[in-house]
């Protein structure tokens, strides 16, 4: 009996092509490319002794194993799969449908200047001072676990506040300072860091961390670094390198509202 290919085994095969791209992909940013490559070897082995060669003892015992196998890469892999649909969920067609059911809510108003200005004038004298600092500001996803790993401030942004934080005797300068609802809610908090190979060798510790805050969350990350004084911004898994001042109120005003 002659096979018959339509256009639904197409869109099949092509739907099964773009997730071990994605899977690949997700993979490869990990530095797990080993384990990818070993995981679909051991599937098309698993289908050819179960499939092809219809072997019912051994096909059985490699069952079992893909049934446990399952859950075990999905609790080792849980920070990659959590990526992954993050990735999904921030793509430009959802995200500008969350923005039209958000513009709708009283408490999503434009950001008012004076929130920003504090910010853009801790930040540049810093960066003339050379003193290192990391500020992340909340979006729509919450940092609750982040909040919680520093101390809790809870105070009006200011610009003297975040400098003091960030002085270089002070006990909160090397973690990072939370803005939440227009307040600073926490410094010295803990974040996740980065392991991407794309960064450059010349940014530091600060820079890895906004990095892998930004991979996790939609939250905007602003960095003064130490060494240079220069001022950037890491926002959705991208680097937005040596931003004067009109640049970083400018990028703060467009992606907060």
């Amino acid at each position: 009996m002659p096979l018959e290919f339509g256009l639904k085994d197409f869109i099949d095969i092509f739907l099964v092509a773009l997730m071990l791209f994605y899977c690949y992909k997700v993979m490869k940013e990990s530095r797990s490319l080993n384990v990818f490559f070993g995981v679909l070897i051991f599937v098309v082995f698993w289908l050819f002794v179960s499939q092809i060669l219809e072997m019912k003892l051994l096909g059985s015992i490699l069952d079992k194993l893909v049934s446990v196998g399952t859950l075990a890469l999905i609790i080792l892999f849980q920070e990659e799969i959590r990526n992954f649909f993050f990735t999904i969920g921030t793509h430009r067609q959802v995200e500008s449908l969350l923005k039209l059911i958000r513009r709708n809510k009283k408490d999503n108003k434009k950001t008012n200047k004076d929130d920003i200005m504090p910010i853009v004038m801790a930040c540049m004298s810093m960066s003339k001072q050379k003193v290192g600092a990391l500020i992340v500001i909340e979006r729509n996803l919450p940092l609750n676990d982040i909040i919680r790993s520093g101390e809790l401030i809870d105070a009006n942004i200011n610009q003297r506040l975040i400098e003091n934080i960030f002085f270089k005797n002070s006990p909160l300068h090397d973690g990072a300072m939370i803005i939440s609802k227009k307040r600073i809610k926490a410094a010295g908090c803990i974040l996740p860091v980065s392991h991407s190979m794309d960064i450059p060798k010349e940014l530091g510790l600060r820079h890895r961390a906004a990095k892998g805050i930004s991979q996790e969350t939609d939250a905007l990350a602003v960095i003064v670094s130490e060494e240079t004084g220069n001022i950037s911004v890491a926002y959705k898994d991208t680097f937005h390198l040596r931003l004067s001042a009109e640049e970083l109120e400018r990028f703060l005003t467009e992606e907060r509202t």
